[in-house]
């Protein structure tokens, strides 16, 4: 068994390529299921945010499910395998490992030691479970990512002052804008991004903030949490003509905004959009229109970088924290294949030390309640002392092949199944 990641990401493959494999959210449980169902899989969970699409895969064989995953990447994107493999990068095992802990530390990410990203994993791990994408395997997997995240930001600085994408969204507009505070701000979607957005425009002191969403319900209880209005996709030119500033993140599979839908609000007064959806909200058409400026998510990461060098120097200190954690987690795994040996092992001798005591019992009879105790406690001592190397061997062997033949020997020796 193989774990196996495959994917694109923001420096392997320009925005049109991310957004055309991107998943929406709301398909993504859809896209489990499908994926845990091929012969050459066994678990699956598939992160797609704005600057990555990958699936992590616990495979049969590795190059059958890369064959499988590449073929569906290609299948959602409506790509051909020519066009799409230039952009592909694929781990597996060790690397694969390395590179899900990396992810969740900030260190591929766009905005170098953002935050949003460890959300955005913890997300699709719970996606796949909720759909039977994610088993043993992935699930500790994902589970120590989460923990190496918590602890890259905890531990160093990559993660102080560093803007999130949508940190970096707000104050980009901030230096584009007079008096940020003053503006009429449309958030569009209501997802994990638009609430990020919206609270971080709050926090700037915007008071104009409007939330639109598919769903009612869910932009109000978002808009009440920030002191916004808000209102479904139906008002959305209506909410679009009163903006000074838009933001989109809905991940529809069409754009929202186009020339028509901007409408009569052209030339009223400048409008200033940032689309960091993928695929994107916004038709590239509507960047030329008179009064409008569009920002997307390559502008914004050209923005983020000028940042860059106070958090590249935290990046050392995180990489070997990451390191740290693949040798722990190997370890981890390691014990975890070769736990029923071991407790089989323990059972057979601690079965044969009863054996023996029992076969004394009559003897042990006659001593006092304190040297019996003594005399079961040294028998028991022993095996667990004489057990404790052979154990320790078989537990960090475990997937070598020293340690299979070694595992092989204790089975034969001991009668173990």
């Amino acid at each position: 068994m193989s774990i196996v990641v495959v994917g694109v990401n923001h420096r392997t493959g320009p925005l049109s390529v991310l957004e055309r494999v991107a998943v929406p959210v709301d398909d993504v449980g859809k896209a489990v299921a499908t994926l845990v169902g091929r012969d050459t899989i066994r678990e699956v969970v598939v992160l797609s945010t704005c600057n990555r699409t990958e699936i992590y895969a616990v495979a049969e064989k590795f190059h059958g499910a890369y064959a499988d995953l590449c073929s569906w990447l290609c299948a959602v994107g409506d790509i051909h395998p020519d066009d799409l493999n230039p952009h592909l990068y694929t781990q597996h095992d060790d690397a694969a490992v390395n590179h899900l802990f990396s992810v969740a530390a900030g260190l591929e990410s766009a905005v170098l030691g953002e935050s949003e990203i460890l959300g955005q994993v913890r997300e699709a791990w719970t996606i796949a479970a909720a759909h039977g994408g994610a088993g043993a395997t992935l699930n500790q997997l994902f589970r120590h990512a989460v923990r190496v995240g918590k602890r890259a930001r905890s531990q160093t600085a990559i993660g102080r002052h560093t803007a999130s994408v949508s940190h970096a969204a707000v104050d980009m507009i901030a230096e584009s804008v007079d008096r940020l505070a003053d503006q009429r701000v449309l958030v569009v979607g209501a997802g994990l991004m638009g609430e990020r957005l919206a609270k971080a425009f709050a926090d700037r002191g915007v008071s104009h903030l409007h939330v639109v969403n598919r769903d009612p319900d869910r932009a109000r209880r978002l808009a009440a949490s920030v002191g916004a209005t808000s209102s479904g996709l139906d008002q959305f030119e209506t909410s679009l003509a009163d903006a000074d500033v838009v933001v989109a993140c809905t991940g529809a599979a069409t754009p929202l905004i186009t020339p028509d839908t901007v409408g009569t609000r052209v030339g009223v007064r400048p409008l200033h959009i940032v689309d960091i959806a993928v695929p994107r909200d916004v038709d590239v058409a509507v960047g030329r229109l008179p009064g409008v400026t569009v920002v997307d998510l390559d502008d914004l990461r050209d923005w983020a970088d000028r940042g860059l060098s106070s958090r590249a120097a935290e990046a050392d200190g995180v990489r070997s924290i990451v390191t740290e954690e693949v040798d722990a987690f190997q370890l981890d795994t390691r014990g975890r294949q070769a736990a029923p040996l071991v407790a089989a092992l323990r059972q057979r001798a601690e079965s044969l030390a009863e054996d023996e005591m029992a076969r004394y019992s009559s003897r042990l009879a006659t001593m006092s309640d304190e040297d019996r105790r003594i005399a079961e406690a040294l028998v028991r001592g022993l095996v667990a002392k004489f057990l404790h190397e052979p154990s320790v061997r078989l537990s960090q062997g475990a997937g070598s092949p020293r340690g299979e033949r070694n595992a092989a020997a204790v089975r034969d020796l001991f009668d173990l199944d």
